[in-house]
């Protein structure tokens, strides 16, 4: 009887032929950091060097999420469009955020603190130095990679997951201004993801 009970439970909790019950990687939070450091650069970049859309150097920051993400991929209809490059970055970076949640809701907190902060400055930056189509598409990029977001790799602890949420909701009003009609979308979207 328990023999069977433990072979039926052993089967559960394999999916797709590997555990689920893994453990935090070493390196997940040095990566995040490692990898914000590496946009912020990477989305205000001018002609003279790497910047999103150049279909070239968004390989840097992908290596990193692809560490902890194997499967995220740059489609070919993302290469070299700004917006596309940007979103899959930033998708990728948030993935890695709410995954370290699971394991340590305090970092998590901060570096999603930090992450908005980061996305928030850049899009200042090139918003100032080259308005236009460009930055739209930056703007773009930032909201759609934050609501292609997983948020099943969110922690199930209530404070944690209410912190992460509010940040998240605040990035496309940071973005977009508070009130407009983005800023109500993604409030909606991450209000109805909490529950």
């Amino acid at each position: 009887m328990f023999r069977n009970l433990n072979s039926t439970l052993a089967a559960a909790n394999a999916v797709n032929g590997r555990k689920t019950d893994k453990s935090m990687s070493p390196n997940l939070r040095s990566d995040i950091y490692a990898a914000m450091d590496q946009v912020k650069p990477w989305l205000t970049g001018d002609l003279s060097r790497a910047r999103a859309g150049d279909g070239v150097s968004y390989s840097e920051p992908m290596n990193i999420i692809q560490k902890h993400f194997p499967e995220t991929n740059m489609g070919l209809d993302s290469i070299g469009n700004t917006e596309g490059e940007t979103s899959v970055v930033v998708s990728g970076i948030t993935n890695m955020i709410l995954e370290l949640s699971k394991w340590d809701g305090m970092m998590s907190g901060l570096a999603m603190k930090s992450w908005a902060k980061v996305l928030e400055e850049a899009y200042g930056m090139a918003a100032a130095a080259n308005p236009g189509s460009r930055t739209e598409s930056i703007r773009n990029g930032i909201s759609m990679g934050v609501e292609m977001t997983d948020a099943t790799l969110m922690t199930k602890e209530f404070a944690v997951r209410l912190l992460l949420v509010s940040l998240l909701k605040n990035i496309n009003s940071k973005l977009y201004g508070a009130g407009s009609a983005e800023a109500r979308r993604g409030d909606a979207l991450w209000s109805s993801r909490f529950i």
